[in-house]
């Protein structure tokens, strides 16, 4: 098979490479089942994932998480263990791979299958292939030519085709907890001979957490992050001014945020973790949690989301959920929205948090946006019966004779100007659309309304 940049081939029984220069992620990475720190759910005892482990049989499928949570390693896991013996893997990287070199790998697979040995074919970022490359795939993974074990940090209901979904089962990877990753953290500082137990470097468990914290649930970034930081303090300890013989390196927490440096949040702008946090800053609005609103426009600012796409959003949310409860709602997400176009960043900041805290205080009410869905559905109920006549404009002198307008009576002549008459077109249902709360302004404005259609009531049955 050509050799190119983006293949890579793994004998079952291979291992974490140890090399001098590996980073310290990759030399520890699990040789077995047991070495696995975190995903419980899936590979712990009776979990899903051991089983098929243990079974050496798997079908093809979607490994779905977040960076460094354990989808390459549980990749090759799936290639080495169990009773069916050593499997061929082959890992392909879809960010720099395309259907020459699919292509190269199924006729490969054909091959060895025809030599009684199985194929496992880990496609990574598999949400990177677009619709023909996974085309493409689909009759391999269908006929066994592989057994496909795709990766992705994207949700897979978006971003892997339905046939090749439909073949596949996906196993969900979480995020792991700090003490998972203190726990892989100390594991690397004793080990000797693929971690840093050579080095004789200490770190107390409160610079294990801070670093354990700072990787934000990323294994990976955890490790890289202790590898770094052990490297800055043994810079330190060979530059000018460092005394002999001071005995094992001790990591600090001022060199652990140097390595940590400027956190990058996950967010996106048209993928899963967009609509995530977006749906946290609404849902947080309409639970009238100003906090929790607030970190939630911080999260979204500090990522790079568009502040107008936010303002946007609070627009619609000061009619969609506060409406008529608050009428003060929608005139000022309005003008935090022009504010914010007038004035950009950083300081389009401060009407933004303005309209989240107001939006979040106010007291709530859908009422407006439920009783369109009620009008809507009547609309789809009985399509387009007639205007009442009394209703209809009268422009000309014909329309005028045909009735158009006649007995149309003037609310501003009435003493309230409230006319009771029935003004919805005959066969439309009378049960009201708009039922005004009884939480803040609107709750007059139920008062008024259902005096004033008791007065309709009345007319009419008169």
């Amino acid at each position: 098979m050509p050799e190119n940049d983006s293949l890579e081939l793994f004998p079952a029984e291979h291992g974490a490479r140890s090399g001098r220069g590996t980073p310290l992620a990759d030399r520890m990475r699990p040789r077995r089942l047991d070495e696995v720190v975190g995903q419980a759910h899936l590979v712990g005892p009776g979990a899903p994932l051991r089983a098929l482990l243990e079974a050496g049989s798997f079908p093809s499928l979607v490994l779905w998480g977040p960076p460094g949570t354990g989808k390459t390693t549980l990749a090759r896991l799936l290639a080495t263990a169990g009773p069916a013996g050593p499997t061929r893997f082959v890992a392909l990287s879809a960010v720099a791979a395309g259907l020459k070199e699919v292509r190269e790998v199924i006729a490969e697979a054909e091959r060895m299958r025809r030599t009684g040995q199985r194929t496992v074919f880990f496609l990574d970022e598999i949400h990177r292939f677009n619709r023909a490359q996974q085309d493409a795939l689909l009759p391999h993974v269908e006929s066994g030519t592989v057994t496909l074990v795709g990766a992705t940090t994207e949700n897979p209901s978006f971003e892997v085709i339905g046939p090749l979904l439909s073949r596949c089962r996906v196993f969900t990877l979480r995020p792991l907890a700090a003490a998972e990753l203190a726990e892989l953290l100390v594991r690397a500082l004793a080990d000797h001979e693929r971690g840093l137990g050579a080095s004789a470097v200490e770190a107390s468990a409160e610079v294990v957490a801070a670093i354990a914290e700072a990787a934000g649930g990323d294994a990976r970034r955890a490790l890289g992050l202790l590898e770094t930081a052990v490297a800055l303090r043994a810079a330190r300890a060979q530059g000018p001014g460092a005394g002999p013989g001071t005995g094992p390196a001790a990591l600090d927490l001022e060199t652990v945020a140097e390595a940590a440096g400027q956190r990058v949040l996950l967010h996106d702008r048209d993928r899963e973790e967009h609509y995530n946090v977006v749906s946290a800053l609404i849902k947080s609005l309409r639970a009238s949690d100003p906090d929790a609103a607030l970190y939630y426009l911080a999260r979204m600012l500090e990522a790079g989301e568009d502040p107008l796409f936010v303002a946007r959003r609070l627009v619609i949310f000061a009619s969609e959920d506060v409406g008529n409860a608050e009428p003060q709602a929608l005139p000022l997400a309005v003008a935090a929205f022009e504010a914010l176009d007038r004035i950009g960043l950083p300081e389009g900041r401060i009407p933004l948090a303005q309209a989240v805290t107001f939006l979040a205080t106010a007291p709530k009410s859908n009422a407006s946006y439920v009783a369109l869905g009620r009008a809507s559905a009547e609309v789809a109920k009985h399509g387009s019966p007639p205007v009442p006549l009394h209703l209809r404009n009268a422009p000309t002198p014909l329309m005028k004779a045909e009735g158009y307008g006649r007995d149309y009576e003037y609310a501003h002549d009435a003493p309230d100007t409230f006319v009771a008459r029935r003004n919805l077109p005959e066969g439309v249902s009378d049960s009201p659309f708009y039922e005004p709360t009884a939480r803040g302004t609107e709750r007059e404005i139920g008062e008024r309304l259902a005096a004033w259609r008791a007065r309709r009531v009345r007319r009419e049955e008169t």
